[in-house]
């Protein structure tokens, strides 16, 4: 996808930055990170489809009365020993969401893949209640709580440690704890009560619910009910045998009083004041506090022990101004979380939803002596923001998503501990795809919405899918289709719609394309409107172990991941980055100064540059152009077309730019990625080493880490481009900068090119033994190239680098998300980044015969890189003898001959054969890896071409002369060049080898028949050798189907050795005799004695005589 599509795009989430609040830095080669602002990145499924395994429990219960209606919800749990490492637990968690009477369940794990693990649970009538759905582990089981309006259920689950005997997993793929969900009788009482206050009254509808399992192992189900008290519903311990018992909390009419509370009728409203809106518990020592916020904007503390109330407080006190106001109407939209630490203890936030003047109290529960509780403000922070969707409070700070007045995603976080400005810090959320695609004159319509459609950063399936039912007005399910076969059909789809709606036969091209791009925007808008559906957020989740945080939407689970603070600048509006004081990418505050401003140049160039010339630098790119005439060019058309002064201010601002030069080296520092990247030994015990294999292992990992490589790639082509037009700005005006942006710009390009290349999932070939990995990838949604380097090369080789020193298993290593992800993030794009010495990336890429990537990849890098050239070759040698380009293959093998000596990878292709041990010298052992690729893919051609160009290079090494010459013989052998494999046997300097090429030469002419030219071949020097070869024939063989003794005649003739011709027909007429005893053996006895006088007779009379052989053998008599 163009660059041109996809900048109006990225700059959707260009909404805000972020103030500092954590001092926790991760420095290394690629930019600074500091866990300050954050990005999105959204965890599409690999499938075409998740599939849920369908489970009904029906009850037996009607519609209530009431009609009430729930919102959707969602939740997360997260294992206790998610965050260590030597854990089967590592990196996993769970999600859920609910939609009326349906509850939808995923396990997921960063680590391995998990089979079975999605489980849609449907109980009708019953419709899920806000904060109905708890999930606690115990050492056992994992147990699920569920409350709906007119039952409460608990699903009793074994615990991952318990599937498994060890904590020391190897497999590829686990079984998710649901694998056995469908064994289980939900309709027995241990796992399912119906309320039977439920329908005892219309209205009577529980309004939000909490659940736990108690010390005993019991489960308790308390629900908000309608009349203003809390009814807590115990089943006992799902292993012993109980009564369900119900218990109601509420206040007196006493302590009603004394809160403050009037009757209803007395006050005039129709509201139940002490109706709770959200609800919390915390079980503490012997104990369990419920916490209900309530319409009357007062906080309440349950005692469940005692059921009692121990604690009323008006969270109107805290509101600085407009109580009175706020307090006429009841609260609606009130939120409460907790967090406990053992050394903050207890920490209360709630959400005051108040229009225009909505804000977070965070208070901390204190305890006094006689049970006495009272909460101490710890901070109150503010918000523009107006619909809260939901919030986490964490030891330091409030997580919260809004949905903003046009429905977008809103994250921010701010710490309520150490804010002084009260500014909230930015989460660059994933923008929703564009509204509309545009199609340039020279482009097929169809081509470039189904590479919209398909890209990876885009549409989930689901949305496609939903998109595609809709639009064929039909009732197929498309659940089992492959993510080509969606192509497929969304294509015949559209194209058929289109063919329908045609009522002429003739069309111009200009009208045909005009109706492709109605049809193919209709289905696009189609599918548009369901990806919105599917991006609404519902929760948030962050795991207390690791720090992972999680956006839980409808139809997919989307990452935080910290944010590199050259990103961060460039992604951040004006409000914040004139908010930052200093920057962490430069040390001096001048300096600081001056990347702040010119980062906000960079931002004006951005917005001011129209859609046509960022296509143009897009192109330039592609098309391998000079990016620096094409950003000349385009500064002259922003010139022409700025009618607002754009560019006058950006001159105004780059004025105040004191070194431009040190602050534009300051921006590239933090682009480059070079370095030497070592990649480690594994130097810890088996049980780390297999724990460290498997570490962020899963297709879900893989598809978020690499998709975080193409977001970070993307921002920074996009800033490189403004820089560099700027730059151009700068030496209009005579002012000479820095002139290397241009290669940053390529190679940033590169790598986001790269990390949306499809995987072509060919056959591995082995010849070259460069792979030592056997990870599956048959995915139905088939992965990118860089998700395949990944998992196949480059995660090893992170885990390695990342963890190689340290005592991973002494200290219990724990799995702190941000600093992780950012690590491996790091890694990974610096093994992507060309200009570094590490060659795995083209190495995989041509192990799994990603020909067509490979060779675009060459393709890009070639003009700019001056890093493995050597290797370049060979490889783009390797790609033409897969499109059957021989002598293009071969010209680039003798290219990449001279770097031999000098490049790690070719190094290492010479160093695997058996051969390294020995003195022989690189090049040639270069030289005979190729000849055997050569060999096995059948180009016998190049094979003497190449072995004759080797020859050259083995002067001093009679060995490898030796072979080469043997190959050329073979080859010229097996192609019928007899005069050139003649000639090549006789330049071989291995005696042993001349005589089996010799052996080789006699038996394959003999066999062919071409005794003409066997015996018409000088055989200097190698005379005798002959005769014995062809008498060794003659004397093994049978006499009346092979005719050896002829040929040594023909021989001895054709040298006019008569004599031995004579000998040769007479030892041939013994035989026949002895062994032939037939009418045709005799004739031919006939004819070999009249051979052998008519050779004697052309001897001199002194000579005319021959040895009689005996028993076949020549022997004196």
């Amino acid at each position: 996808m163009r660059f041109s599509e996809v900048v109006h795009w990225l700059f959707k989430c260009l909404k805000g930055g972020s103030a500092a609040i954590s001092p926790r830095v991760h420095r290394g080669k690629m930019a600074v990170v500091l866990e300050k602002s954050y990005i999105e990145i959204c965890g599409f499924e690999r499938e075409s489809l998740l599939r849920f395994r369908q489970i009904t429990l029906n009850l037996g219960v009607g519609l209530h009365f009431g009609g009430v209606k729930y919102a959707d919800s969602a939740g997360g749990f997260s294992y206790e020993d998610s965050g260590k490492l030597l854990s089967v637990t590592s990196n996993r968690f769970i999600h859920w969401s609910t939609s009326g009477d349906t509850v939808q369940f995923v396990e997921q794990s960063l680590d391995t893949n998990l089979l079975n693990n999605s489980v849609r649970l449907h109980i009708p009538n019953c419709l899920l209640l806000p904060g109905g759905v708890c999930i606690q582990e115990t050492l056992n089981n994992v147990i699920i709580l569920i409350v709906t309006s007119q039952s409460v259920h608990r699903l009793v689950l074994p615990h991952p440690t318990r599937m498994y005997r060890s904590d020391l997993v190897t497999e590829l793929q686990m079984q998710s704890i649901f694998t056995d969900i469908g064994k289980l009788n939900l309709n027995e009482p241990a796992h399912s009560y119906v309320l039977p206050f439920a329908q005892a009254v219309p209205a009577s509808a529980p309004s939000t619910s909490a659940a736990w399992i108690s010390h005993q192992g019991e489960a308790v189900f308390a629900l908000a009910s309608p009349s203003g008290s809390i009814t807590a519903v115990t089943l006992p311990a799902h292993d012993q045998d109980g009564t369900v018992s119900i218990q109601e909390l509420k206040q007196s009419s006493m302590m009603q009083r004394l809160a403050g509370w009037m009757p209803t009728a007395i006050r005039g409203d129709q509201s139940i004041p002490d109706l709770a809106i959200s609800l919390a518990v915390h079980q503490l020592e012997d104990d369990t506090f419920i916490f209900a916020l309530c319409q009357d904007h007062k906080l309440r503390m349950w005692s469940f022990k005692h059921q009692m109330c121990l604690l009323v407080t008006d969270m109107l006190e805290y509101m600085p101004a407009g109580r009175g106001e706020v307090k006429a109407s009841p609260a609606l939209a009130h939120k409460l979380r907790l967090f406990f630490s053992s050394s903050t203890g207890l920490c209360l936030a709630i959400y005051l939803a108040v229009p225009k003047r909505s804000q977070f109290c965070v208070l901390q529960l204190v305890a006094s002596e006689n049970n006495r509780y009272s909460l101490d403000h710890i901070s109150t922070l503010f918000t523009t923001q107006e619909t809260l969707v939901d919030f986490v409070l964490t030891a330091s700070d409030i997580w919260a998503v809004w949905l903003d007045n046009d429905d977008q995603t809103v994250v921010k976080y701010i710490s309520f501990e150490h804010s002084t400005t009260g500014m909230w810090n930015q989460v660059f959320v994933q923008p929703s795809p564009e509204e509309e695609v545009h199609v340039g004159e020279d482009q097929d319509p169809r081509e470039i919405y189904l590479d919209v459609l398909f890209s990876p950063l885009r549409f989930t399936a689901s949305a496609i899918i939903k998109a595609l039912q809709i639009y064929k007005r039909g009732t197929e399910r498309y659940s089992d289709l492959s993510w080509e076969e969606l192509k497929k059909e969304v294509t015949v789809t559209v194209e058929n719609e289109l063919q329908g709606s045609v009522t002429e036969y003739e069309f111009c091209q200009e009208d045909y394309r005009l109706l492709q791009v109605e049809f193919w925007s209709k289905f696009y808008a189609c599918c548009l409107q369901y990806q919105d559906v599917l991006s609404t957020p519902l929760a948030l989740h962050i795991s207390p172990a690791t720090a992972m945080v999680c956006v839980l939407k409808k139809g997919f689970v989307s990452f935080l991941l910290p944010c590199f603070a050259v990103d961060h600048l460039y992604l951040s509006s004006d409000e914040y980055l004139f908010s930052e004081e200093e920057t962490p990418i430069a040390e001096d505050s001048n300096l600081s100064r001056d990347v702040l401003q010119l980062v906000q140049c960079l931002r004006m160039v951005s917005e001011s540059l129209p859609e046509d010339m960022a296509y143009e630098m897009d192109k330039a790119l592609e098309d391998l152009l000079s990016p620096e005439k094409v950003s000349e060019k385009v500064l002259e058309g922003l010139l022409a077309s700025d009618n607002e002064n754009v560019i006058q201010d950006i001159l105004n601002k780059l004025q105040d730019i004191s070194n431009p030069t040190v602050a534009i080296n300051t921006l590239l520092r933090e682009l480059d990625l070079e370095t030497v990247v070592q990649v480690e030994n594994w130097s810890q015990s088996l049980r780390v080493r297999i724990s460290l294999s498997q570490l962020y292992g899963s297709s879900v990992a893989a598809s978020l880490i690499c998709q975080a490589v193409c977001q970070t790639a993307m921002t920074r082509t996009l800033l490189c481009r403004d820089l560099l037009i700027l730059q151009q700005l700068y030496l209009r005006n005579g002012d000479n900068v820095s002139r290397h942006t241009h290669i940053y710009l390529a190679r940033h390009y590169f790598m986001h090119y790269f990390s949306l290349f499809r995987n072509a999932d060919l056959q591995h070939l082995s010849v070259l033994e460069l792979s030592d990995s056997s990870t599956p990838t048959s995915m139905l949604n088939p992965p990118t190239v860089v998700e395949l380097f990944y998992q196949n090369v480059a995660r090893k080789a992170i885990m390695s680098q990342m963890l190689s020193q340290q005592d991973v298993e002494g200290s219990q290593a724990m799995l702190h998300w941000p600093q992780m992800i950012s690590s491996v993030l790091t890694l990974l794009c610096q093994f992507l980044w060309p200009s570094n010495p590490s060659f795995l990336f083209p190495e995989c890429l041509m192990v799994n015969c990603q020909y067509a990537q490979l060779q675009e990849y060459v393709w890009l890098v070639g003009p700019w890189c001056q890093v493995n050239v050597g290797s370049y070759r060979f490889v783009l040698g390797h790609c033409y003898l897969a499109s059957g380009e021989g002598q293009k293959a071969l010209q680039c093998f003798q290219e990449a001959a001279a770097e031999v000596d000098k490049e790690e990878f070719l190094m290492k292709l010479t160093g695997s054969d058996e051969e390294a041990a020995t003195a022989t010298a690189p090049r040639l052992l270069y030289y005979n890896k190729v000849l055997r690729l050569l060999e096995d893919i059948g180009l016998p051609e190049l094979v003497i071409n190449l072995a004759t160009l080797a020859i050259s290079e083995a002067a001093n090494d009679e060995r490898s002369q030796a072979a080469l010459w043997t190959r050329i013989f073979k080859h010229h052998l097996d192609l019928g060049h007899n005069s050139q494999a003649y000639e090549a046997l006789t330049q071989n300097p291995d005696s042993s080898r001349q005589l089996d090429c010799l052996r080789q030469l006699v038996v394959v002419l003999c066999e062919r028949a071409q005794l003409r030219d066997l015996v018409q071949f000088l055989f200097v020097n190698l005379h005798d050798e002959v005769v014995s070869i062809i008498e060794s024939r003659a004397r093994a063989v049978d006499l009346m189907t092979h005719n050896y003794y002829e040929l040594l005649y023909a021989f001895h003739i054709n040298r006019h050795n008569y004599r031995k011709a004579g000998t040769v027909m007479f030892e041939y007429g013994m035989r026949l005799g002895r062994e032939v005893r037939t009418l045709r053996g005799l004739q031919k006895q006939v004819n070999c004695y009249l051979a052998a006088l008519n050779c004697l007779r052309l001897v001199h009379p002194d000579y005319a005589w021959i040895v009689q052989p005996s028993s076949g053998a020549a022997v004196s008599i």
